[in-house]
């Protein structure tokens, strides 16, 4: 057998739906020594894990920290811990992420009742009212905060509380959101929440930050049936993540070194400063889109920050913009899923990846592929209007 050469990989602007660029310090943070992931040194640090967790979803939740496994795992852990067979569930469904979440929950058994947007467009709270005053007796209302599929918010305030004054428990999908716009569990009284590492975070993927409040606590203990999945169940994750750090698994050593990193970053620069950002930097994408006669294909008023849907213009092949980006240029931007699958390139702008200079390197290279694609563009007015 031929020994594969040593991998090498590319250095790329990663412009995409995801993982974003991840910062020196966090590769740096992957590359320390190994130790046990009960040594003491370890432990240690896995309280301040939680700490910053804490402070990146503003939540006083004791049960917040990082799943081993991607933010997919997150989302299971939230319904498998969550919801019992014949538990009513309602699922915002706009895209991608909220049609996997309906797959989850009935996958756990639940009755799911399903509450549809346009693929781009948030969910409205009237929507989710409807849907209350259908079902008997709801156990969970689950939102995606920022579909990545199709670069949509929705503001979930209010659903929060018509989630509440019907008795039910409100999860929330913050994988594309946490650290890129106003993530609030507490105060939008969010009882489960979900997010993944490679997104605004900037770490490399492969943990799953959660974070469950009392109230979701308590139904995860009182269940009348076993947790489906023993991996997930919180009930044996709390020993090993609470204080008396007894055996579950063995935790991902490097990426929980990279987790550490990133948050320590995300906390320097701080959370406003951080969305502030964000918000700025999709602006000026906006803007310069607008100049050479583009446009996002997502609800206006409800755009994300740190994903962009760029309307594809006539004529033009959107896969062959892509492989000329990723060819030409190394920079790597996402294709359209489902409905939008050709229509849209998905461009992200979470984390590292998000600022000025990478803005205008993306818009220099897409406005020369355009050209070259046929379709006439104006570099000069695109970067004009980043300024």
């Amino acid at each position: 057998m031929q020994i594969a050469p040593a991998f090498k990989a590319p250095t790329r602007l990663l412009m995409g739906p995801g993982p974003s660029n991840a910062p020196a310090e966090v590769l740096a943070a992957m590359s320390q020594p190994l130790v046990g992931h009960l040594d003491p040194v370890f432990v240690k640090m896995m309280e301040e894990l939680k700490t910053m967790l804490r402070a990146v979803f503003l939540t006083r939740n004791d049960m917040t920290f990082p799943i081993s496994g991607t933010g997919s795992a997150g989302m299971e852990f939230c319904f498998v811990n969550l919801v019992e067979p014949g538990d009513e569930v309602i699922v915002g469904v706009n895209g991608v992420f909220g049609t996997r979440m309906v797959d989850v929950a009935e996958r756990c058994g639940a009755r799911v009742t399903k509450v549809e947007s346009g693929w781009g467009n948030s969910i409205a709270p009237q929507q989710i009212a409807e849907a209350l005053r259908t079902v008997s007796k709801p156990k969970l209302v689950a939102i995606v905060h920022a579909e990545t599929s199709t670069g949509a918010l929705t503001p979930v305030e209010e659903i929060s509380k018509l989630t509440h004054d019907a008795g039910a428990l409100l999860l929330l999908d913050t994988v594309t959101s946490l650290g890129g716009c106003p993530v609030r569990i507490d105060e939008w009284n969010v009882d489960a929440v979900y997010s993944g590492t490679q997104k605004c975070l900037s770490c490399p993927p492969g943990l799953a930050p959660v974070s469950l409040n009392a109230r979701a606590l308590e139904v995860a203990r009182r269940r009348r049936t076993k947790v489906q999945s023993w991996y997930l169940d919180v009930n044996l994750l709390a020993s090993y993540w609470g204080q008396e750090r007894v055996y579950h698994h063995t935790a991902p050593i490097s990426m929980n070194y990279a987790l550490h990193a990133a948050l320590r970053l995300v906390l320097e620069e701080g959370l406003e400063n951080r969305w502030r950002r964000h918000k700025q930097n999709h602006l000026a994408l906006k803007s310069a889109l607008a100049a050479i006669g583009l446009e996002l294909a997502s609800q206006d008023g409800h755009q994300l920050w740190q994903l962009n849907a760029v309307r594809v213009p006539q004529g033009v092949d959107e896969a062959d913009v892509r492989k000329r980006l990723l060819n030409d240029f190394n920079i790597e931007v996402g294709a359209g899923l489902g409905p939008l699958k050709g229509k849209i390139w998905r461009v992200g702008l979470m984390g590292e990846t998000s600022s000025r200079e990478n803005v205008r390197l993306f818009l220099s290279a897409f406005c020369q592929v355009l050209n070259e694609c046929g379709r006439k563009t104006d570099a000069k007015a695109a970067l004009a209007a980043v300024e």
